[in-house]
Order: structure tokens, then sequence, then C-alpha cells
């Protein structure tokens, strides 16, 4: 090829790339709602289904996207007060199987190296697997966390799951890796995850912190920071934050008309009147108190 034709095809793939850039731009960009902030969509999606939100989703073109595998499930289940229900807004981490040696060099079988053992220790939870995500927790998180392949670590157990909801985690869902589930259960902390890839041994010598706010994998579903999670009894559904807004507001357009249709059978059947069938704001009012659009559908 001579150097002029050569010239002439770089210059059309300079207008081409950018082009193609917009036009994939375009497609990630469709259906984007208004951003709004971590308050609105916490009110909006208070109390919500996941029936309702998968429902959602395939009204504004999420067929079988952001649902988690059904082993992603509760730990434990309160058809009472439904407050094994768990909506907020996604803090993501990763661990993952550690590359560093058991111990560099000292024989941890020798009650004379227990005081090495301890410094090992310390620096393992300090520098390879702390919990940095922490720091993100705010009223309002579901915090996300992905440890595929960790090595049988029990990243989460009943102690830290108690301090990420005093920090006000609304919930935990996890690939696995999770242990203490009996005080975990009796502390009423709602958990999600795969009961039978639970971990039992502590994390040194087993998994390393990767990452924190990025995008993780659980239940075959990614997360990103910042989307929307809910989960109950039918599983865990994972809202992208660009669709947020109408996904929300047509779920709980179905919510409200669910409870009027069941609320009537109660009466009719002469049932007392339980939380899954108290009266909602009307949808209009609601989504206007919150500043968003009256019908997510125009």
């Amino acid at each position: 090829m001579n150097t002029k034709k050569r010239t002439i095809k770089l210059m059309a793939l300079t207008w081409l790339i950018p082009a193609i850039g917009l036009m994939m731009t375009d497609v990630f960009a469709q259906n984007n709602d208004q951003d709004v902030s971590d308050d609105v969509l916490l009110e909006l999606y208070d109390g919500a289904r996941v029936a309702d939100i998968v429902d959602g989703m395939v009204t504004v073109g999420y067929i079988d996207v952001g649902v988690m595998d059904p082993a992603i499930a509760p730990l434990w289940k309160d058809v009472q007060d439904m407050s094994h229900r768990i909506s907020g807004i996604a803090v993501t981490a990763r661990y993952g199987p550690t590359n560093h040696p058991k111990h560099p060099g000292a024989d941890l079988t020798d009650p004379a190296n227990y005081e090495e053992y301890r410094e090992w220790r310390g620096m393992w939870y300090s520098q390879l697997s702390p919990e940095p995500f922490a720091e993100h927790i705010e009223p309002g998180t579901v915090l996300v966390i992905d440890n595929e392949g960790v090595n049988d670590a029990g990243s989460t157990g009943s102690f830290n799951i108690m301090d990420w909801t005093d920090r006000g985690m609304v919930g935990l869902v996890s690939g696995g890796g999770v242990r203490d589930i009996d005080e975990i259960i009796l502390q009423r902390n709602p958990v999600y995850t795969d009961y039978y890839d639970r971990g039992r041994g502590e994390r040194i010598g087993r998994n390393e912190i990767l990452d924190v706010q990025r995008p993780v994998v659980v239940g075959g579903v990614t997360v990103y920071p910042g989307d929307v999670i809910v989960a109950d009894t039918d599983g865990v559904v994972v809202v992208p934050r660009r669709v947020a807004v109408r996904v929300g507001q047509i779920a709980y357009q179905e919510l409200v008309s669910d409870i009027a249709n069941r609320r009537a059978l109660y009466e009719q059947l002469d049932l007392p009147f339980d939380d899954t069938v108290r009266i909602r704001e009307e949808p209009e009012e609601f989504f206007r108190r919150l500043g968003l659009p009256e019908n997510p559908n125009e």
C-alpha cells in the first residue's frame, strides 16, 4: 500500500472510531433516568418487592438482567414483620484467593513462634485483607461482596457485620464466605448468600482484598457501586443506576395496585390486615413529593 492510500485510510479511521464511540454511548445511555440522590432512591424503594422490581426491569427492556442466581438466598426469614427484606444502595468489595505464602518461613506448629504468628496475623488483617470499604458505608447501604474462590474463608462474621450495621448497612449480599451464621441469625442481620459456599476459616493465609467500590460479580450479576439492591425471599435483584428511577416508579405503581387487590380479598375473607396490605400513598402524590415525574411512562 502506498503512503497516500495509507494516509487516507488512517484519516477515515480517525473519523470512524469517534463515531462508533458516540454510537455506543447512545446504546448505553438509552433509558438513562435523571440522576437523583440516594435519599430519594431509598424512599422510592422502601418496602419494594423483588417481583415488582423484576417486572419494572422488563418494562424498561431489561429482561433477565440483574436477577441473581437463586442460590443467593436469605439466611433467615421473618414473614411477620418482613424484617429480612432489604433495599438500598450498593457499596461493593472484592476478595480473592491469596497469592502470598501461608507464612514466609516460620514453623507455625512450634509454640516458640507464637508471637511471630501474632505479628504475621496482624499484618494480614491490616495490610492484605482489611475492610477499607467500611468507610463508604452509610445509612441505607447494601454491602455487596464478591469473594469467588476464597478458600473457605469467612470474610463476614457476627462481629464485623454488627459493626457495618452500626455504620448504617441495611443488609449484606455475598457470594459466600459467611461464618458465625447462628449468631448472625440471632442478631437478625439480613444476609443473602449461597449457604453452601459459606466459609469457616478466618481470612489470614486465605484471601486478600482486591477492589473496593469497583464493579463486582455476585450470583452471576454485575453490580456497580451506586446500583439499587432489592432482596426478599424471591431472591436478589440489582437495578442499574441508569434506570433506577423509572424502574422504582413502575414497581411502586404495581405494589400499590397489588395492595389494593389483596386488601379487597382480605376484607372479603374477613382476614386481619397486616403490613403487606398497608395503604400506601397514591403513586402520583408520592412521585410528586419526591420531585419525580408523576407518570414514569410518559
